[in-house]
């Protein structure tokens, strides 16, 4: 058996998830030799380890409660008393962290996982990747960083995955990887990559008002609670950021051109949000109505994408075919694009749902037993 001790940074809803798939999947990764060893659990603010990270693990039911403690908004702290572990906070995590990585690096190896939403843990990670022991990241800022950090963690490419950065459970890094290593070159990529403004994007097309499309999303639950944070295009620039880089282009998030669906004076410093859903958004439709007729005029419509072509790498609005797979995008489905010598005339194109706890997770514990041969039983 293939032993793969785990320790879980972030405990939201992705974090959460993952410890449930990792649980209802045991018999299945039984029958293929794996058994996913979990160690410790963190937070911003606390973590919970086990006192022997060599022989022992938090158990299946201590998993289950930390999970209905964490739902509930409570502390980890509050499972002190609840089987045998020990108890970390503030500046002690990140020592504890370390330590369990310095100590499993000489036997089985340790896969730490951030599933958290921080730039804090960047630092971390790239110490860990210095132990020679494994990273998983569904968290997207340590890959969008600086160049300088950036190379810091991908010095040792085997000993990270990140495949849930950009299009949640949808084989989008390890596709691009697949083609790069081909030696099949790369020159084009373009694709919508939120789900949000997807369906803001397609939902307009039928005639109804931005302001209306982007209120119901809210209601839905698509956008964040601020709506704004989507229509920022920063979490879009993200993911083109990762991979842009992927491809080997040597550029900051600085350096992207982002289009922002609302102007400065709209900002959050700037406007409340309940102004904003009142009174902003309604002065944006005649100029989003403007440019979907302009482009339907021309037999194309409108899509919020990433464009990565030779040096350039551009986030906004950007008129495409009708009857292209990103023009026939509908919802909140992920589509990309990618253009090589192979997929010159054709894109290959990769498409599904790219946001979700259950979906995000899935990629996540994907990715940690892919990287099951670095183990030692």
């Amino acid at each position: 058996m293939v032993n793969i001790p785990l320790l879980l940074m972030g405990c939201g809803g992705v974090g959460r998830q993952l410890l449930h798939h990792i649980i209802s999947c045991r018999p299945l990764h039984s029958k293929q030799g794996v058994v996913l060893r979990v160690v410790g659990v963190c937070d911003s603010k606390s973590m919970v380890a086990v006192p022997d990270v060599l022989t022992s693990e938090l158990g299946d039911q201590f998993l289950l409660q930390l999970c209905k403690v964490k739902s509930s908004g409570s502390s980890l702290r509050e499972l002190a008393n609840f089987g045998e572990c020990q108890v970390f906070s503030g500046e002690e995590i990140a020592q504890k962290v370390a330590d369990v990585a310095a100590t499993l690096r000489k036997s089985s190896g340790l896969a730490l996982v951030d599933c958290s939403a921080s730039s804090q843990t960047i630092e971390l990670l790239s110490q860990v990747v210095s132990l020679d022991c494994c990273v998983v990241l569904a968290n997207k800022k340590p890959l969008t960083s600086s160049l300088e950090d950036y190379d810091k963690l991908v010095s040792k490419p085997r000993w990270i995955r990140h495949e849930s950065t950009v299009g949640a459970g949808l084989p989008v890094i390890s596709t691009i990887n697949r083609i790069i290593q081909s030696g099949d070159p790369i020159f084009r990529i373009i694709g919508s990559l939120s789900g949000t403004l997807g369906y803001v994007m397609s939902e307009v097309e039928s005639g109804r008002p931005f302001s209306e499309v982007v209120t119901a999303a809210k209601k839905l639950g698509y956008t964040e609670p601020d709506p704004r944070d989507d229509l920022s295009g920063m979490d879009v620039a993200r993911k083109a950021l990762i991979l842009a880089r992927l491809l080997g282009h040597r550029i900051e998030l600085d350096s992207i051109k982002i289009e922002s669906l609302y102007p400065v004076e709209m900002g959050p410093v700037v406007m409340p949000l309940e102004e904003f859903l009142a009174n902003g958004l309604p002065l944006l439709d005649k100029d989003i109505q403007k440019r979907i007729d302009n482009a339907s005029s021309k037999g194309n419509v409108l899509r919020y994408v990433c464009l990565i072509e030779e040096s350039r790498c551009n986030v906004g609005i950007q008129e495409v075919p009708k009857d292209s797979a990103l023009g026939r995008l509908e919802g909140s489905d992920n589509v990309l694009e990618i253009y090589s010598r192979c997929y010159s005339e054709q894109p290959l194109v990769i498409q599904g749902a790219g946001a979700g706890n259950d979906t995000t997770s899935a990629g996540v514990l994907a990715d940690i037993i892919d990287m099951q041969d670095l183990y030692r039983g």
